[in-house]
């Protein structure tokens, strides 16, 4: 299995489905931001063979070269959008939620409107500049996962009740049934209504706030690709502590002036410590005193009915492989898990036509060796699925093969509390 994510070119080209235009085009090499652009002529030719196969009604969806994937895909007959890859090892379904992603990002921060009734290519040029930001962070190497799995990425607080009871009064107070804790881009806690947020702005919108500059406070108009793609709502950002915010997702009240000091004291001044507690949360995920054992690299725990994540490459920091490796190997052992072995997740459109003929067959486990099985060599990936949960996991060379399977239960056992 190849290092998803392993020096390699990404390019993001976003058209005009019906006259072939380019909008924009985005572009990064071994994660990080690309200057390199491709040539207008394979540009035109890439969206040609698209279009042709469209005229002859056959849906071209990817294709593979030597040392590259491309993926096509068409939105509301209105925006295509094609992303070619050579990074090692990547797969097709990650590039396909790659890009689907990236036209909710649009979606998020232009609205639908104006995505599928084009009247002026140059003015929509224009307002997609907004999305590049975020757009970028998809392409780079992040700490998230959501992109990929399209749950939420969470971490699991110290004191969960109190923070909850603290965002249930100020959301009341500013009239918003709407909150969200968040630490670097990832939910610590939420209002039952932002939960119930669909696909995908319950992913984009802490994405979205993980990836803007800090700033105390932002009033950010936003439209939700699910729930209210036309209409925009406010959604207001306050700093409790650098690298910890407050969300609220408001209609055209209260004005941002109304969420004065002494409102935010009233509610969070008696839960400071713990606050502070959640800081070093952001890259851990769990709380520090979690017994994980020995052998654990790195982990990611989905549980596919409420859309939520956990996912670290913290524990034994001090081991090989790096924190961006071992995100490498997750991301890429979950695009294969999910494609090949285990069934579709709820709500996704990529069912195979085996699956509903083969249920009793359903893997419950499986793992993968990267190098040779000998003790001490390789590293060792195992994924456990029981029932709505979802466990992968990263594993020195020195965890034996015949074991992967009961660590990976009760390591699944001891999360479950926690999601």
């Amino acid at each position: 299995m190849g290092e998803e994510g392993t020096e390699g070119t990404v390019h993001l080209l976003c058209l005009a489905a019906s006259s072939g235009v380019p909008l924009f085009c985005r572009s990064s090499r071994g994660g990080a931001p690309a200057r390199q652009q491709l040539p207008f002529s394979v540009i035109g030719s890439l969206n040609g063979v698209h279009m042709f196969g469209q005229n002859l009604e056959v849906q071209l969806s990817s294709a593979r070269t030597e040392d590259t994937t491309v993926v096509w895909k068409s939105f509301h007959d209105s925006i295509t959008l094609i992303v070619l890859s050579s990074e090692e090892g990547t797969s097709e379904l990650r590039l396909e939620r790659l890009l689907q992603m990236v036209f909710g990002a649009m979606v998020l921060l232009v609205g639908l409107e104006e995505l599928t009734n084009i009247s002026n290519v140059e003015r929509l040029k224009k307002e997609l500049r907004a999305c590049y930001r975020l757009i970028d962070s998809f392409l780079g190497d992040s700490e998230l996962i959501g992109d990929l799995t399209q749950c939420v990425d969470c971490v699991v607080p110290p004191e969960g009740a109190l923070f909850q009871e603290a965002l249930s009064g100020i959301a009341e107070a500013a009239g918003t049934a709407f909150a969200s804790l968040l630490v670097s881009g990832r939910v610590v806690t939420a209002t039952e209504s932002w939960w119930r947020l669909g696909t995908p702005e319950a992913v984009l919108l802490p994405w979205l706030v993980g990836s803007l500059p800090p700033q105390a406070a932002r009033d950010y108009p936003v439209y939700l690709p699910h729930g209210s793609p036309m209409v925009p709502h406010r959604l207001l950002t306050l700093t409790l502590l650098p690298g910890l915010e407050l969300c609220l997702l408001c209609g055209p009240r209260p004005p941002l002036s109304q969420l004065d000091p002494q409102l935010l004291d009233r509610w969070w001044q008696p839960t400071l410590d713990p606050l502070r507690a959640c800081l070093p949360l952001g890259p851990r995920a769990l709380p520090a005193d979690f017994p994980l054992h020995a052998d654990i690299l790195g982990l990611l725990l989905l549980h596919l009915e409420l859309k939520r994540c956990l996912f670290t490459v913290e524990p034994a920091a001090e081991k090989d492989p790096s924190p961006a490796q071992r995100r490498c190997l997750l991301r890429s052992f979950y695009a294969l898990v999910t494609a090949t072995h285990f069934p579709p997740e709820p709500g996704q459109q990529e069912e195979k036509a085996e699956d509903t003929a083969q249920q009793a067959h359903v893997p419950r486990a499986c793992y993968l060796v990267s190098g040779t099985e000998e003790p001490g060599t390789g590293w060792r990936l195992v994924a456990l699925q029981v029932g709505p949960r979802r466990l992968l996991l990263l594993l020195s060379a020195q965890s034996p093969c015949h074991g992967l399977r009961g660590l990976a239960a009760r390591t699944l056992q001891a999360l479950t509390p926690l999601l």
